[in-house]
């Protein structure tokens, strides 16, 4: 469907032109969730597009902009997370990170040491070089955290927060201001993650998320030794850098 004009767009999607154009042109006209859906199936638009639009309009399941992000993990989920003996951390909207256990201190050995307020997963893997040395597939994992970042935003992008931190982020890396560019928008999706520790060697892990159902706005992340490496076993002899 690429190369559809404006006004074959409008009329597939049963709207007219003007209408169409004003949507484009992101003026307050109240789109309904019906005429998205039509619009994103014209579009043929993936079902994390589909969601990312919805939201946009006002139509997703997501926290209104004004909500504060998650600054502390609660104690009994922190409990969780010191209970797995798995790199594990808790990641609030604005994805800053807002807890981790012993296991993910062992891994990323800076966490304790940067400062709160530059405690954000986008902002470290853009900009602290020894976690950029530790990931041998930087330039996927980068874009692709962009993009579930865009995907996850949405009413949230127009908010002085969401806006002063994708600036930061722009004035500080020339790639990610490149990528965020390209609008890109994914789901979450498990994964493989391999990390190269600079004091073990190659640790492999699946990449998982859960939601916990009574903080809905926290994402733990957890990574899970992959089956037949020796990850557990290497990741067993490391011990975490004490905060100064």
């Amino acid at each position: 469907m690429l190369g559809l004009r404006r006004e074959e767009i409008a009329a597939f999607a049963a709207v007219s032109v003007t209408w169409y154009t004003w949507l484009e042109q992101g003026r307050d006209i109240n789109a309904s969730r019906q005429v998205l859906e039509s619009i994103g199936r014209v579009l043929r638009l993936s079902p994390a597009e589909q969601s990312y639009v919805l939201a946009l309009g006002g139509h997703g399941a997501m926290p209104p902009s004004g909500s504060s992000p998650v600054a502390v993990v609660p104690p009994h989920l922190q409990a969780l997370l010191d209970a797995l003996d798995f790199p594990a951390f808790a990641v609030a909207p604005d994805w800053g990170i807002a807890g981790w256990n012993h296991a993910y201190a062992c891994l990323y050995s800076r966490i304790s040491q940067v400062e709160p307020e530059d405690r954000n997963l986008l902002w470290l893997v853009f900009t602290d070089p020894q976690l950029r040395q530790m990931l041998p597939d930087w330039d996927i994992t980068s874009r692709n955290f962009v993009a579930e970042f865009r995907a996850e935003a949405g009413p949230r992008l127009g908010s002085p927060a969401h806006t002063a931190l994708v600036h930061k982020l722009q004035d500080a890396s020339a790639e990610f201001a490149s990528i965020w560019a390209e609008h890109v928008v994914l789901n979450f999706a498990s994964r493989q993650r391999v990390f190269n520790h600079p004091t073990v060697g190659e640790l492999t892990f699946e990449q998982h998320r859960v939601v916990p159902s009574d903080v809905p706005d926290l994402h733990f992340v957890m990574y899970v030794p992959t089956s037949g490496t020796p990850t557990r076993e290497r990741l067993a002899t490391l011990t975490p850098v004490s905060t100064p």
